[in-house]
């Protein structure tokens, strides 16, 4: 059975992104293209720029279209990094599919203030 992980990355400062918030949503579209979102969790990453337990697995990790959104402006102003207000990044939204809930699903997140990246990790 597959599941869903990620891990944060702090780029600027060559460390784990520690504290850092995270909301999972599931996507949906509906008639008309109307889209709705539903609040799957919240979790905050561990020491080492992980969630302490997969995002989702079992019967919960099903096909479909999902969004992390990771905190980022709170931990680097948490590390006491002056940021402008508003942030350039304040929130970083991921959205990812998943086509196959056999397989593990791993979506690493890469920051710094300005900027961010991410990919299918294993």
């Amino acid at each position: 059975m597959g599941f869903l992980s990620t891990h944060v990355l702090d780029t600027a400062n060559g460390l784990p992104g520690h504290n850092i918030p995270i909301s999972l949503y599931s996507v949906s579209k509906g008639e008309g293209n109307n889209e709705s979102k539903l609040l799957l969790g919240t979790y905050t990453t561990n020491s080492d720029g992980r969630c302490d337990h997969a995002l989702l697995e079992g019967d919960a990790f099903k096909v479909g279209v999902y969004e992390l959104v990771f905190s980022v402006a709170s931990y680097y102003r948490e590390r006491g990094m002056q940021l402008p207000e508003p942030a350039f990044l304040d929130e970083v939204v991921l959205r990812f599919g998943i086509s196959d809930a056999q397989e593990h699903y791993h979506v690493p997140l890469l920051i710094s203030p300005y900027s961010y990246s991410t990919y299918r990790g294993s």
